[in-house]
């Protein structure tokens, strides 16, 4: 059975004897190795500098912005789940749950035992102008048919993310090559 699996803009082939093309919608999914750009990754590569005295500020947009971040490696799962589907279907892996991003800044800066509202600050330059508000998912299709479910909550997701950008900068070497931000 050949699968072509489409996830956003992506599209994974799964080889076999037939053709079954499957989706997977995965709403925000996040974890350590997400791009530095990406508003979560930001926050806790943020969080992780100020704590080392490598930064001061954080320039951020909406703060009000909801969305339903979940932990990237159960998202996988959840695609594996589906490629082992022997029909297409479509599927939305998400966590259910919606967090604004101040929700997630006040969390990340907790972790660090930082008072968040002494670092972060306004930029109109960072507001989206067509922000969607609220974005949240319903994975209950692929809890029933596929067994998935996400295991990792909001707050172990920002532990988990701080924690590895506290760890890296620890380090010597990114410290060394990194310098003082802005």
């Amino acid at each position: 059975m050949e699968r072509c699996l489409h996830v956003g803009r992506r599209s994974i082939i799964a080889k076999g004897t037939g053709f079954a093309p499957v989706t997977a919608f995965g709403l925000t999914f996040e974890s350590p190795r997400r791009g530095e750009a990406f508003v979560t990754r930001k926050i806790t590569r943020a969080v992780a500098a100020i704590k080392h005295g490598l930064q001061k500020e954080l320039f951020l947009g909406n703060l009000d912005a909801k969305r339903d971040w979940g932990f990237a490696p159960e998202y996988v799962e959840g695609i594996w789940r589906i490629l082992q589907l022997g029909e297409g279907d479509d599927f939305v892996l998400a966590t259910g749950e919606s967090h604004t991003v101040r929700e997630f800044v006040e969390a990340a800066f907790a972790q660090a035992n930082l008072d968040w509202k002494q670092y972060v600050k306004h930029d109109p330059r960072y507001e989206r102008p067509a922000e969607v508000d609220i974005l949240v998912g319903d994975a209950s299709k692929a809890r029933k048919t596929l067994g998935w479910e996400p295991k990792v909550r909001f707050h172990e997701l920002v532990r988990i993310m701080v924690d590895a950008d506290m760890a890296l900068l620890s380090r010597e070497t990114p410290r060394e090559h990194l310098g003082k931000l802005p």
